[in-house]
């Protein structure tokens, strides 16, 4: 066995020596480490990205510092401001430039009429004889607004009760409240949110009625005849205005009122009001007095712009009082006095720009009437020569201007006892178009989606297009109201047009 290992390791021996012979190969070239080839880095291509849009900066809201005064005149054509959403007071809002809102129906139909099987008739007394009177009169404009999911609608009637529906149904929320006398003109909802309603009435008093309980409730009243200096009658045809806690009307007994509320609630959380009469001045003077008589009543409602409170009387006298320290105990001062010569029954309307509209009647023949004529624009920051432009209507007595005018867009739009419909540019008074309707015109034209509602005195409402304000108006509809003059202004809320008539009833007519 050794010698066969020996063998073999002789032979493996051999081999390698043979091996070595055979090359000229160095034993380092032979057993040659091999090159060590780096590992290759990958190049980074940096991304590309589209450039950045720089972040907008954010939006700063800036919210404009509430108006100083008592009314922002920017106001002009809104509502009553944000707490209550409704149609509020007669036309609207403090300027008297709010009318409601649509869409006014293009084929309108009867909803509801109110009351179902009796009339809203009711007995007064004039030039010492009773007369019985029906339905809702001059101005008669309903209140609408939203309480508590419902939609109400509240007004004063020929009967003397104040009555409160469900504008949707006609049916009633509350039982009326009587008085004991007839309403005439148009109520106000407090617009502050407080359950109250404002109204005056041929009896005498003007009334805060409480509406959060099962029946109305009044909380307090004013009688007409225990204000000093009153002069003539002691109805309230005037529509009361409610700011910051102060009620502002004109009454029939030809004084201007200021009464401040008080308003809050009780314990078990009914409202509450103590109020007191905080101001009481004669609208006319003696200069007045002594040109016109006596008749020097205050039938048209309070405008506020500014710091200013406008009304007119029975003698013609177009007046402003300076409200601006009210708040602080002062009292106001007339700052603005202006005779256009006759009655003036209509409400002022105050624009943006502050200037007055003033409706005025042809009655009494003066000379004036003829110098300065009835339907007068009037510029106050220019108190001694504060005439811009009129319109005549005196052709024969009575005439002139009974209803409120309306503006709209360019326009100032009135209607005359004489039964024209009038467009006048608000900048120029030229007369853009005109045209008759049954007359007198007593109800005041209401604007509202480019469509024009006026009633006349053959008991139709007529609706008519003016998105055109320089071409006469088309008329788009014509829908039958009572028999007879319609007095009363409708009321127009999210497209429910709420209007009397003088046979008894009250309707409201929709889209069909």
């Amino acid at each position: 066995m050794i010698p066969i290992i020996l063998l073999a390791l002789g032979a493996a021996v051999g081999a390698w020596i043979w091996l070595l012979t055979q090359s000229t190969e160095s034993i380092e070239e032979v057993f040659q480490t091999p090159e060590v080839i780096p590992t290759p880095i990958p190049t980074v291509i940096p991304e590309v990205k589209a450039p950045l849009e720089p972040e907008p900066a954010p939006t700063v809201m800036i919210t404009p510092d509430p108006y100083p005064g008592w009314v922002d005149p920017s106001s002009v054509g809104s509502p009553w401001g944000t707490t209550v959403e409704g149609l509020l007071t007669f036309r609207g809002n403090p300027t008297r430039t709010f009318y409601g809102t649509g869409p006014i129906p293009r084929n309108p139909e009867l909803k509801w009429q109110y009351p179902r099987n009796t009339l809203l008739c009711g007995t007064t007394m004039l030039d010492y004889q009773n007369e019985e009177w029906c339905g809702l009169g001059w101005t008669g404009q309903p209140a609408i607004f939203e309480r508590d999911g419902i939609t109400w609608t509240i007004f004063g009637a020929l009967d003397g009760a104040i009555h409160f529906l469900d504008a949707d149904t006609g049916n009633q929320l509350l039982k009326p409240l009587q008085t004991d006398d007839i309403i005439k003109g148009s109520v106000t909802v407090d617009p502050d949110g407080f359950p109250i309603v404002y109204t005056g009435g041929r009896d005498d008093l003007l009334r805060l009625v409480a509406i959060d309980r099962g029946e109305p409730l009044v909380l307090w009243s004013l009688d007409s005849d225990t204000v000093e200096g009153s002069v003539w009658n002691n109805d309230w045809d005037g529509a009361p205005l409610v700011i910051n806690d102060y009620l502002f009307i004109g009454g029939e007994n030809s004084v201007f009122h200021i009464i401040k509320l008080n308003r809050s609630y009780d314990e078990d959380g009914f409202v509450m009001a103590e109020p007191e009469l905080v101001f009481a001045a004669p609208g006319y003077d003696d200069d007045l007095i002594n040109t016109v008589g006596s008749n020097v009543s205050i039938e048209g409602s309070v405008a506020i712009s500014g710091d200013t409170a406008y009304f007119a009387n029975s003698g013609g006298l177009v007046q402003g009082w300076d409200l601006s320290l009210l708040s602080v105990g002062e009292d106001p001062v007339r700052n603005f006095r202006y005779w256009v010569g006759d009655d003036v029954d209509a409400t002022i309307v105050v624009d943006e720009e502050g200037y007055l509209y003033v409706g005025v009647e042809y009655e009494r023949g003066f000379n004036r009437s003829f110098q300065v004529g009835q339907f007068i624009k009037l510029d106050p920051s220019n108190p001694d020569d504060p005439f811009v432009w009129s319109i005549f209507d005196n052709a024969e007595l009575p005439d002139g201007v009974w209803a409120t005018a309306a503006l709209h867009k360019d326009l100032v739009i009135i209607v005359t006892d004489s039964a024209r419909v009038i467009g006048i540019d608000k900048i120029t008074g030229e007369i853009r178009w005109e045209f008759l309707i049954q007359g007198p015109l007593w109800s005041s034209p209401v604007v509202i989606d480019d469509v024009l509602l006026q009633a006349d005195c053959s008991g139709f409402l007529n609706a008519y297009d003016v998105k055109d304000t320089s071409i006469k108006p088309e008329r788009l509809w014509r829908f039958p109201v009572g028999n007879g003059c319609l007095e009363a202004t409708p009321a127009v809320w999210d497209g429910k047009i709420i209007i009397g008539n003088r046979d008894g009833k009250v309707i409201m007519i929709a889209e069909e």
